[in-house]
């Protein structure tokens, strides 16, 4: 039977967000725009959803937009704070996910300097480089993701923040993987932008979020009828936010056992790869998400694992589902400073919340096998 672990690069739809999804597919079809009463019950769907997501990420209901997913959110963030400001600078992390690092350099045609914030061997920002960073002249925005979609680790947006304010500047976090496996505050966080996506939680693509603080300014990239307190245009995808909203809510209730779930699988998976020789764990001593590993592998090129490993119904990625079939190693292992042979031999689980033991011993095995082959070969 196939395995599935590759739960950062997309989850199965929950059963019961499709269940609360369903009547809005084929029933209520207001706009809700409208202000008759089929227009005023989507609205309320809507608001209803609004409450629940921002409840995960400890927002206000003010704070949140709805956008079509994580890589409109994060767009909109940089590309709207920039618009409102002369060119300065950018700065993003060197291991962000490439919706943030590609909007980050579609800056560099409209004058502005983008440089990386440096990290280390471990994928923890350098902090005394990134200080040293901040004072080389003006700054409007840095970029720093919560939890990394590819080592899983986490980063102290907190920290930064403190330090990017410090510089009059603004904090945008990334915690599209970070949504319902951390416990974590939009304010707490430090950012004034924060992104989500609700497909990463066992909810429906095509649906994000954007959380956007009071005091950010943000020029508009999808003009139309208005909707999102005019700040993103275009009628509400209604069942795919309802969807949103539920999975935000399943992610609060169930949290704790999620975590506690996916740690005992992680410490297992990790004790078998310990025991073969040859393996590399990324981000090993590093704060990191419970449900993510990211290896090297001695002897094989990544994507050539990936597909011996799929040959025996395991379904793994080589790094960032978004950057697949690019032909280079992972740019979040090259920012963290590992050669690229290495880079190139990465391949990484992520686990779900139907993952089982025998699943972690069956991929064990399977990699096993392989990583033995090649090695008497």
């Amino acid at each position: 039977m196939p395995i599935y672990l590759d739960y950062n690069a997309t989850t199965p739809l929950d059963p019961r967000v499709l269940e609360a999804m369903l009547p809005y597919l084929s029933g209520p079809y207001g706009n809700a725009s409208s202000v008759h009463r089929y227009g005023r019950a989507a609205r309320d769907a809507i608001e209803a959803a609004r409450s629940q997501v921002a409840t995960l990420a400890g927002a206000e209901v003010s704070e949140l937009t709805f956008t079509s997913g994580a890589t409109e959110s994060n767009n909109l963030a940089l590309k709207g704070l920039t618009e409102t400001a002369r060119p300065s600078r950018v700065l993003y992390g060197a291991t962000e996910h490439p919706a943030v690092l590609e909007a980050a350099e579609s800056l560099i045609g409209h004058g502005w300097g983008v440089e990386t914030i440096a990290v280390d061997r471990a994928g923890i920002v350098d902090w005394a480089a990134f200080e040293a960073q901040l004072t080389r002249g003006p700054l409007r925005l840095a970029a720093l993701m919560l939890a990394n979609n590819e080592t899983g680790v986490i980063q102290d947006t907190a920290r930064a923040a403190k330090l990017v304010h410090d510089a009059g500047a603004l904090l945008h976090v990334d915690a599209v993987q970070a949504g319902g496996k951390l416990a974590f505050g939009f304010s707490e966080s430090g950012a004034d932008l924060m992104s989500l996506s609700a497909h990463k939680l066992y909810g429906p693509k095509g649906v994000g979020a954007l959380l956007v603080k009071s005091h950010v300014e943000l020029a508009i990239q999808l003009h139309g009828g208005g909707q999102e307190r005019g700040l993103r245009g275009g009628t509400e995808n209604l069942a795919a936010i309802v969807g949103f909203g539920v999975a935000a809510e399943l992610a609060i209730a169930e949290r704790e056992q999620r975590i506690a779930h996916w740690t005992t699988l992680k410490a297992r998976l990790e004790a078998g790869l310990r025991a073969m020789r040859g393996i590399t764990i990324f981000g090993d001593g590093s704060p990191r998400l419970s449900n993510t590993v990211q290896f090297g592998v001695d002897g094989w090129e990544g994507e050539a694992l990936l597909m011996a490993l799929d040959r025996f119904g395991l379904a793994v990625s080589s790094g960032s589902a978004c950057a697949s079939g690019t032909g280079e190693p992972s740019h979040v292992l090259i920012g963290m400073g590992w050669p690229r042979d290495i880079a190139f031999s990465a391949i990484r689980v992520s686990l779900g919340v139907t993952s089982t033991e025998a699943e972690i011993d069956r991929f064990l095995v399977v990699l096993g096998d392989l990583h033995a082959q090649v090695a008497a070969a």
